[in-house]
């Protein structure tokens, strides 16, 4: 395990996840139940012999999880101080105490009961051992575990960055080119949506321009409205757009440039292609626990095939960083239903505070 960090060092650094969550409570409790059942199989004995075995032994290795977990819940602040390879130390030398003293418990409330009496010779000395040993190696092996799969986490979002940097720079430079004579065209007939042309083109490259990951469904809608907006200064009649949005939903937060692709994909794939053009359909609302959002486009029925490879360039890349964000990969789905194409997002209500940087 490599790098300690610095006091400074903060909690989104720190490889240790947060055994406060009831999530990670849970896998403990499941993964201890796993190791006192292995235990009791490696025991000799008829099964019944075994099974007597798994009640002792879940008693004891859940209590030695549940007080692992506490220590690692309300210490969690002194670790991330402590930094990555202080902190594994001192947590692995923690968690061998708590064996320790757990097995010297257990052998006190025996001999409270009088049941130490039955016991051979040498068993506490044996138990102390035993019980070191396993908890040296288990600890070793989940410390090592968490650290590989926070290596990879960073690793992850090191590339979901890099996907970002990817998409703010793929505006097509002909989305450019024809903003820049669209707006030149309307300078002396019409300054007023001359000035609004300006402002929103102004908009959409400030946000491919900026840094920051995350933004709130509000401002990714206003992003996506000024392209639009810019869209149908060049398209006229031929762009349409639908807005169905349910009230209350505004400060979700999502990945930056998450709505503004998918619009632009639905004006380059689908209206583009249609001599009449189209309807464009946005709609957003509230299901249960998550903000479902829908944009549905008119396709052509030529031209499949390079329209699918465009489409799915960005829309890989937006998976990806929807999953890495929510942890989850029932985020976006795509489908075409007869002439129509449809892209779905289904965000967690419980997301990250907007604004959060990725690390």
């Amino acid at each position: 395990m490599s790098g300690a960090g610095s006091g400074g060092e903060d909690a989104n650094a720190f490889f240790l996840p947060d055994f406060c969550e009831r999530w990670n409570l849970l896998l403990v409790l499941l993964i201890a139940e796993l190791l006192a059942i292995v235990l009791a199989l490696a025991q000799p004995g008829q099964w019944l012999e075994r099974l007597r075995f798994l009640a002792v032994d879940s008693l004891f290795v859940q209590w030695v999880a549940l007080t692992d977990a506490a220590l690692l819940c309300s210490c969690r602040a002194w670790f991330v101080r402590l930094g990555n390879r202080n902190a594994a130390i001192v947590m692995f030398a923690l968690l061998q105490v708590v064996t320790l003293c757990f097995t010297l418990l257990a052998f006190a409330l025996l001999d409270m009961l009088a049941l130490s009496l039955t016991l051979p010779p040498g068993w506490l000395v044996d138990r102390l051992i035993v019980n070191t040993l396993i908890s040296v190696a288990v600890t070793a092996v989940a410390l090592r575990y968490f650290y590989v799969q926070h290596q990879w986490k960073l690793n992850v979002e090191a590339e979901a960055r890099s996907r970002v940097a990817e998409l703010q720079a793929r505006i097509r430079p002909h989305f450019l080119f024809n903003s820049m004579n669209t707006i030149a065209s309307l300078a002396r007939s019409d300054p007023l949506k001359t000035e609004q042309a300006v402002e929103d083109l102004a908009e959409v490259f400030r946000a491919t321009l900026a840094k920051r990951d995350r933004l709130t469904l509000a401002e990714e809608l206003e992003l996506a409205r000024s392209y639009l907006r810019i869209e149908a200064l060049r398209l006229g009649a031929r762009l349409q757009v639908e807005w169905h949005l349910d009230p209350g939903i505004e400060q979700i937060a999502v990945p930056a440039l998450t709505l503004q692709p998918l619009v632009e994909n639905a004006v380059y794939h689908g209206i583009e292609s249609l001599p009449d053009g189209g309807v464009i359909s946005i709609a957003a609302r509230r299901d249960g626990d998550r903000v479902v959002i829908d944009i549905a486009n008119p396709v052509s029925t030529t031209g499949i095939n390079a329209r699918r490879t465009g489409n799915r360039l960005a829309l890989a890349n937006i998976e990806q960083r929807l999953q890495l964000m929510f942890g989850r990969n029932d985020i976006l789905r795509a489908f075409e239903t007869g002439d129509r194409f449809e892209v779905q997002l289904r965000l967690p209500l419980s997301s990250p505070p907007a604004g959060e940087t990725m690390r």
